[in-house]
């Protein structure tokens, strides 16, 4: 199974629910790999800690490395799994990102080299029970290549009238990556994010959104404050706090997704 979790849209929570559903799954006795294509790094550095970036560097070789090695054939082709880290946390496992993806997307854009992802990923499939991917919050390179990559994609929707709009736009250009690159993709669901109960426009939004048939997820992930304390101790929540109210909202969402 190759999962995305994509939005256009930034601050949605793309790399908490990415890190934290992975660290469910991991937990749950699953052998899990994230992927994380944002040149942010925000996935890499809360499963590695930022001791693990050593003078503003990303830890080699990573998803960087492998995109450049494709456009040259002066560096040595590595093996699929020479990408692949380790984290302190048992069964999970990371491609990190590097901020060089900024910096060779246009050569990748013109080498049309958008399909070697997916390649990589199937090899590592069968080794991994469960790949999750971290995309950028836009629709780029790295993004379509994440949607031809996957069999499956998540869109976090964190409650707002901007982000409805945005959602019918990202809906569109996941039908058209289906349509012109993989057949397979499927819109798994999307996770409403940062949600209020009590408040009375979120769950008029989230009703309206059911109604016109979208695949809204029925477990909802509520606003806390630890999810900062997770990031800043970069230990996933499932770890730190697995009886926290939010931590039991990831595993019921993760159950969900797993049924």
């Amino acid at each position: 199974m190759r999962r995305v979790v994509f939005n256009q849209k930034g601050g949605v929570g793309k790399s908490s629910i990415t890190v934290n559903l992975a660290a469910v799954a991991a937990s749950l006795g699953r052998k899990v790999l994230v992927v994380d294509l944002d040149p942010q790094c925000n996935a890499s550095q809360y499963l590695l800690g930022m001791q693990a970036w050593h003078q503003g560097e990303s830890p080699k070789p990573n998803i960087g490395s492998f995109f450049a090695q494709t456009l040259s054939f002066k560096l040595k082709e590595k093996e699929p799994r020479e990408y692949v880290h380790g984290t302190p946390y048992k069964n999970l496992y990371l491609i990190p990102s590097d901020p060089e993806l900024g910096e060779i997307e246009h050569m990748l854009e013109t080498k049309h080299k958008i399909y070697k992802l997916r390649g990589l990923l199937k090899t590592l499939e069968k080794e991994y029970d469960e790949i999750y991917i971290d995309t950028p919050p836009a629709y780029n390179f790295y993004t379509l290549s994440a949607l031809i990559g996957a069999d499956r994609c998540l869109i976090p929707f964190d409650c707002d009238a901007f982000s409805r709009q945005a959602l019918y736009t990202l809906l569109e250009n996941i039908n058209e990556a289906r349509g012109d690159h993989n057949d397979d993709l499927q819109v798994e669901g999307i996770i409403v994010n940062q949600f209020q109960p009590r408040a009375r426009l979120p769950q008029q939004l989230v009703d309206e959104l059911v109604a016109e048939g979208l695949p809204i997820l029925s477990n909802r992930l509520s606003s806390s404050v630890i999810m900062r304390e997770s990031h800043d101790r970069a230990m996933p929540l499932v770890s730190m706090s697995p009886k926290h109210k939010l931590t039991e909202e990831f595993v019921a969402l993760y159950r969900e997704l797993d049924r």
